[in-house]
C-alpha cells in the first residue's frame, strides 16, 4: 500500500464469521502495521465484544442491521408464520437505520476499501460503501453464498469464495477461490504439538479426550444430545476427559447438567467452557471432534488433521450446513450423524466405534487434511491489499 491506508472489515453474528475478520486483521498488520483497521459490526451482537479487544483492531463501531428469517426445514409455511412475518418487517427497518449510520460512519472514516466477511451487518455496510463508491469485496465459506452478499453483489469489486468458483453465481473474472482466512496458531497437529496442548490444559497423555464444539453461540440441541451422552462415555472409559464448549448462552445450563448428573470424579475430567478465542489448543489436544458444520470450524479442524464428527444443523437457511457436510463425507473426511429422533443413539455409537478404533481416526484426519488451504488468509488479504492500491491509484491519476 501507499502510505497509510483505511481498512473496514465487517460481519458477525457468529464465531464463523467473526474469526475469519480476526484473521484478516492480523494479517493485515502483519503486512502493513500502519494500516488503520477498523471492526463494524452489528448492534446488539452476542459475540461483539471479541473484536473489541483484539489487538489488531484499531477502532469498532456497530450499525443496526435485519436479519430475514427463513428456515431450510420450513419450507413454503413459513411464509404463514405471522411472527416470523412481523420480526422481518420490523427488520427492514432496522436495514434503512443502518444503512443511515453506515453512510455516515463511512463519510467520516474513508477507508479505501471495505472487506465484507457474510452477516446481516454487510447489507448496510456493503449498500453505503456502493452509495460512497468505495470499493468492497465479499467473502463466502459456504457453496451456497449468504443472503447477505447476494443482495451487496452486483457492485462489489471482488468475490473471495471458499470453494472453486465454478460453484457460485457470481461473475467468474471477479471472482478468486481463496478458501478460509485462519488464525496461524491453526495447523497441523504433530504428537509433539498435542502433547505440548494437553500440558497446558493439564490433561494425562494417555487419557481418550473428545471436544464437542457448536459453533460461538453454541447449539442447545447438540448440547442436550451430549449431556446424556456423556454420562455413559465416562462409565465406559474410565480416563475420558470431555472438553464441552458449549455456547456463551448455555454454558451455565450444561454446567449445571454435569454437575447433577456426573460424581466429583468425573468432574475432574471435564472442562466446560462457553466461547473461547484459542479453540486450537482445545481441538488440537483432542482424539475425536464432535462439531457443527460450520464452515470456519471444518476448515480449521481440516487444517489441524482432526477426525471429526459433524451434526450439521438442518434448521438453517438453504441447508448449507447438510451440504457442506454431505460433500465431506462422500469423500471419507468426516462422518455425519444427522439429527432427529435418534441422534443421542447414533452418536454414542459413533463415538464409540472412532474412540475405540485409532486407525480409523489416522484414516479420517488424514483425508480430511487434503481439504486444507494452508494460504487462505494470505490469499484474502492480497486480494483486499490489490484493491485497495487500485484505488488509490485511479485517485492518484484523477489528482
Amino acid at each position: 500500500m501507499r502510505g497509510a491506508q483505511t481498512i473496514v472489515l465487517t460481519g458477525g453474528g457468529s464465531g464463523g464469521h467473526i474469526t475469519p475478520i480476526l484473521a484478516v486483521a492480523d494479517e493485515l498488520k502483519k503486512q502493513k502495521p500502519d494500516t488503520r483497521v477498523i471492526y463494524i459490526g452489528q448492534t446488539g451482537d452476542g459475540l461483539g465484544d471479541i473484536p473489541r479487544l483484539h489487538p489488531s483492531i484499531d477502532e469498532v463501531y456497530t450499525v443496526r442491521a435485519g436479519k430475514f428469517r427463513r428456515y431450510h426445514s420450513k419450507g413454503i409455511l413459513q411464509v404463514f408464520d405471522i411472527p416470523t412475518l412481523l420480526k422481518n418487517i420490523r427488520d427492514a427497518f432496522y436495514v434503512i437505520i443502518g444503512f443511515l449510520q453506515s453512510w455516515f460512519l463511512l463519510r467520516r472514516l474513508k477507508p479505501s476499501v471495505v472487506f465484507v466477511r457474510g452477516g446481516y451487518v454487510g447489507v448496510p455496510v456493503g449498500l453505503a460503501a456502493a452509495r460512497h463508491k468505495i470499493p468492497y469485496l465479499t467473502h463466502d465459506s459456504d457453496a451456497i453464498p449468504s443472503l447477505a452478499n447476494r443482495i451487496i453483489s452486483k457492485k462489489a469489486a471482488a468475490h473471495a469464495v471458499a470453494l472453486p468458483k465454478e460453484n457460485y453465481q457470481y461473475p467468474q473474472d471477479k471472482t478468486f477461490a481463496v478458501g478460509i482466512p485462519l488464525n496461524d496458531a491453526y495447523q497441523p497437529v504433530t504428537p509433539k504439538l498435542e502433547h505440548e496442548y494437553r500440558d497446558g490444559l493439564h490433561i494425562r497423555e494417555d487419557s481418550k479426550v473428545i471436544c464437542i464444539t457448536g459453533g460461538g453461540l453454541g447449539a442447545e440441541r447438540l448440547n442436550d444430545a451430549m449431556k446424556t451422552i456423556v454420562p455413559k462415555l465416562m462409565e465406559k472409559y474410565h480416563q475420558l476427559v470431555v472438553i464441552h464448549i458449549a455456547g456463551r448462552k448455555h454454558e451455565a445450563k450444561v454446567h449445571e447438567f454435569y454437575k447433577q448428573n456426573l460424581s466429583q470424579s468425573q468432574l475432574e475430567h471435564l472442562l466446560i467452557r462457553g466461547f473461547v478465542n484459542d479453540l486450537y489448543r482445545y481441538s488440537a489436544a483432542s482424539d475425536l471432534i464432535v462439531a457443527r458444520a460450520g464452515a470456519t470450524n471444518l476448515a480449521e479442524f481440516a487444517m489441524q488433521r482432526k477426525a471429526c464428527i459433524i451434526v450439521p444443523n438442518p434448521l438453517l437457511a438453504a441447508g448449507h450446513q447438510i451440504k457442506n457436510a454431505k460433500s465431506l463425507a462422500e469423500q471419507g473426511a468426516i462422518r455425519v450423524v444427522e439429527e432427529g429422533d435418534k441422534l443421542s443413539d447414533e452418536l454414542f455409537t459413533t463415538i464409540v466405534e472412532l474412540l475405540d478404533s485409532t486407525e480409523k481416526r489416522m484414516r479420517l484426519a488424514e483425508e480430511f487434511g487434503k481439504f486444507a488451504k494452508p494460504n487462505a488468509t494470505e490469499d484474502v488479504v492480497g486480494l483486499i491489499v490489490q484493491t485497495a492500491n487500485k484505488r488509490g491509484s485511479k485517485q492518484s491519476v484523477k489528482g
